[in-house]
């Protein structure tokens, strides 16, 4: 079997939210993402989705939400997602922990990772030592756990910060990574290499704000969310209000998606056919340790049914849906996006 074509990293993560209204007003005016698609769960069309991301919804930015308003709350455990963090301009955490002030944002101290700790997953690896990370941890109004990284942004960074409530020197800039609590990680680890993630290190002592125990880092092939760190935990978690739902890794063309797919079956697992999901075509699977894994392409993109200046503006209802149009919005909750400098008002 030929190897597929290496991930260049997250295209998406998507969790699960009570209130919309409140989840809106947080991502959008809080944290200063752009509702990029305002649409429905195309599995469940009584629910909205929402995608908040970058001005443009680049791929490696998007995090969406189904607001099921009737869920309990979750329990972040073993076989989940228990950690997104998003990237940040260095010198940008001062500003952060005084919005959180403002907005009564419930977050933590700063915790350093992989400093004088770390060491290379080899002692063949010939690669530098990852850098000492300072990340801010918080929790959305569901309670979900997101991280802030503050990083060196290159010239070349293929995000397009949004500056309606961030100004651009502070604002978030794509996913950094993602987090997996897993009661036996080498099968997970081993996934991931499959993929074309590189094993790059492994810290101990303090590097999870729940977890004390090891902490070991894969990097993928792109600038964007390109790292995934594993956690060995044991109690089991439950999906609910304030934990993730899946995360989507990058596989920008349908051949791209074809070959990782048919890697990921012969390593054993069950991936799904490839499912048109109007801005993306996706494939998904559950992972050895239970996470929910999705495949995901680069396009067509948000801007292929709603121009760039008004992404978000309307609800979108894609494929057949649109002929449910009235039945569909008699069953959501109203809501109004946040505009700075606009008094609310109902949608």
């Amino acid at each position: 079997m030929t190897d597929p074509t290496p991930t260049p990293g997250i295209h998406h993560v998507t969790c699960i939210a009570g209130d919309p209204q409140r989840n809106l007003d947080f991502w959008v005016e809080t944290l200063g993402l752009r509702l990029v698609k305002r649409s429905i769960n195309q599995d469940d069309p009584g629910t909205y989705h929402f995608f908040f991301a970058d001005a443009e919804g680049t791929p490696g930015t998007s995090m969406t939400f189904f607001p099921w308003e009737e869920m309990s709350q979750g329990k972040v455990g073993s076989g989940q997602v228990s950690r997104t963090a998003f990237r940040v301009p260095e010198g940008s955490l001062d500003y952060w922990e005084d919005r959180f002030e403002e907005y009564g944002v419930d977050y933590d101290e700063r915790i350093e990772r992989f400093g004088s700790e770390a060491r290379n997953a080899s002692e063949e690896a010939s690669g530098a030592q990852p850098r000492a990370e300072t990340v801010l941890p918080f929790r959305d109004p569901d309670g979900l756990p997101v991280e802030l990284v503050a990083v060196e942004i290159p010239d070349d960074d293929p995000t397009v910060p949004w500056t309606e409530f961030v100004p651009e020197e502070y604002a978030i800039r794509g996913f950094h990574s993602v987090t997996l609590w897993l009661a036996d990680p080498q099968p997970t680890e081993d996934l991931l290499e499959t993929m074309g993630l590189e094993r790059v290190a492994t810290a101990t002592g303090g590097t999870e704000q729940t977890q004390g125990e090891e902490r070991t880092r894969f990097e993928a092939a792109g600038v964007v969310g390109q790292y995934v760190d594993i956690v060995p935990a044991v109690e089991a978690g439950r999906q609910g209000h304030g934990t993730v739902h899946h995360v989507a890794f990058q596989t920008p063309t349908d051949d791209d998606q074809e070959a990782m797919r048919t890697a990921v079956q012969s390593a054993g697992l069950r991936p799904t056919q490839q499912i048109d999901r109007h801005w993306f075509r996706s494939v998904y699977f559950r992972e050895f340790g239970g996470v929910l894994f999705e495949l995901a392409t680069s396009g067509p993109g948000y801007t292929s049914d709603e121009p760039l200046e008004e992404l978000g503006g309307r609800l979108v209802l894609p494929g057949t849906f649109a002929d449910r149009r009235e039945e569909i919005e008699a069953q959501l909750t109203d809501v109004t996006v946040p505009r700075a400098g606009v008094a609310e008002a109902d949608d």
